[in-house]
C-alpha cells in the first residue's frame, strides 16, 4: 500500500475514532442528565458501576467470538490502573457536591496542563511554542464559555485536587499500558472493566447514600427509569471503548484538548433541547476561541517539532525523535 494511501487509511480511522467517542460521550451527558433531572435517579457512582458492568459483558461477547485474544497485564499495573480509575470517578463525582460549578468547570480544564506534565516527567515529551499557545487558547476558550460562579472551600478544593491528578494519571495510564504491553483497546477494557463494576458496585451505594442521602435499593424503578438506565449503561459501552481507542491512537493530551469539543457540543444541545436563557455573546465567543484553538492545536501539534521525545541517550545533534501518528 502507497505511503499516502496508508495516511489517509489511518485519517479516517483517526476521524471516526473522534466521532465516535464525541457521539457516545455527548449522547451519554445527555441521556444521565435526564435520568437524573427528570426521574431522580442520582447515584452517579453506583450507575458508574453498572456501566462497567455493560461493559464487562461486551468483552466477554468479543472473547467468545473471537475478537479478543488472550492477553497479559501484570496484576500490579491492573490494581493500580483501577485505584487512579476508581479515586478520579469518585473524586469527580464529590468535587462536582461540594464545588461550585465554575471551580468544578477549573478544575476540569487544569487536567490538560497536568496532563502534560506527566508527558514531560514521564515520556521526555517537549511542545512547541505553537502546541503551548493552542492549549492556552482552548482553555481560555472553554473557561469563557463555561466559568461563572468560582467559590472555593477546603473540602472541595481536596476533592478537585485528588480528582484532577487521579483523573490525569488514569487517562496517561490507558496510553502507556496499551503501549507498554502490547494491548489493543478491547483487551485493557477486557482485563480492567471486571474489577472496575465489582469494586464501584460495592463501593457506589454507600458512596452516593453519603453524598445524597438518598439509597439506591429504595428508588422506584419504574419503566421509563429503568429504560433510561438501560439506555446510559448501553451508550455507556461506547464512551468507554472510545476514550481507549482515542488515547490509545493519540495521548491523553490530545484526547483532554480535543475533547472539550464535546462541552462545546453539549453546551449548544442544552440551548437546543433545555432553553436558550443561557446563550449570550460571552458564550457564544467562548466557543469560537475554544474551537479555534483545538483546531490550531491539531494542525501544530502534528507539524514536525510540535511534540518531541527527547531521548538522552542520544548524541547532542541527535537529542530529538518526533513523535509518529499523533496527526489529529
Amino acid at each position: 500500500m502507497p505511503p499516502s494511501s496508508k495516511a489517509d487509511k489511518k485519517a479516517a480511522v483517526d476521524a471516526a475514532a473522534w466521532m465516535f467517542n464525541i457521539v457516545t460521550s455527548v449522547g451519554i451527558i445527555i441521556v444521565n442528565k435526564a435520568l437524573m433531572a427528570t426521574y431522580g435517579f442520582t447515584f452517579a457512582t453506583t450507575l458508574t458501576g453498572l456501566h462497567f458492568v455493560t461493559t464487562t459483558l461486551m468483552t466477554l461477547v468479543l472473547r467468545w467470538l473471537g475478537y479478543i485474544q488472550p492477553s497479559h497485564l501484570p496484576t500490579s499495573e491492573l490494581m493500580k490502573f483501577v485505584l487512579f480509575a476508581n479515586f478520579s470517578i469518585v473524586g469527580m463525582n464529590v468535587s462536582l457536591m461540594w464545588n461550585s460549578v465554575g471551580f468544578y468547570q477549573i478544575a476540569k480544564l487544569s487536567m490538560i496542563p497536568v496532563s502534560c506534565l506527566f508527558e514531560v516527567v514521564f515520556d521526555k515529551i517537549r511542545y512547541s511554542r505553537d502546541t503551548k499557545l493552542s492549549i492556552l487558547v482552548v482553555l481560555l476558550g472553554v473557561a469563557v464559555c463555561t466559568v461563572t460562579d468560582v467559590s472555593v472551600n477546603a473540602k472541595g478544593f481536596v476533592a478537585a485536587f485528588i480528582a484532577v491528578w487521579t483523573t490525569s494519571l488514569q487517562q496517561y495510564y490507558v496510553h502507556y499500558l496499551q503501549r507498554k504491553y502490547s494491548l489493543s483497546s478491547f483487551n485493557l477494557l477486557g482485563h480492567t472493566a471486571p474489577i472496575q463494576a465489582g469494586s464501584l458496585l460495592v463501593l457506589g451505594p454507600f458512596l452516593d447514600y453519603w453524598l445524597t442521602d438518598k439509597r439506591v435499593d429504595a428508588f422506584k424503578y419504574d419503566l421509563p427509569s429503568t429504560v433510561f438506565i438501560l439506555l446510559s449503561c448501553t451508550i455507556a459501552v461506547g464512551t468507554n471503548l472510545s476514550q481507549f481507542i482515542c488515547i490509545g491512537r493519540f495521548t491523553a493530551v490530545s484526547f483532554q484538548v480535543l475533547g472539550h469539543m464535546k462541552t462545546i457540543l453539549v453546551l449548544i444541545l442544552g440551548f437546543i433541547f433545555f432553553g436558550r436563557e443561557g446563550l449570550n455573546l460571552h458564550v457564544v465567543i467562548g466557543m469560537i476561541i475554544a474551537i479555534v484553538g483545538m483546531i490550531w492545536y491539531g494542525n501544530a501539534s502534528s507539524k514536525p517539532g510540535g511534540k518531541e521525545r527527547h531521548a538522552h541517550l542520544l548524541p547532542k545533534n541527535n537529542h530529538q525523535t518526533s513523535i509518529a501518528g499523533e496527526k489529529v
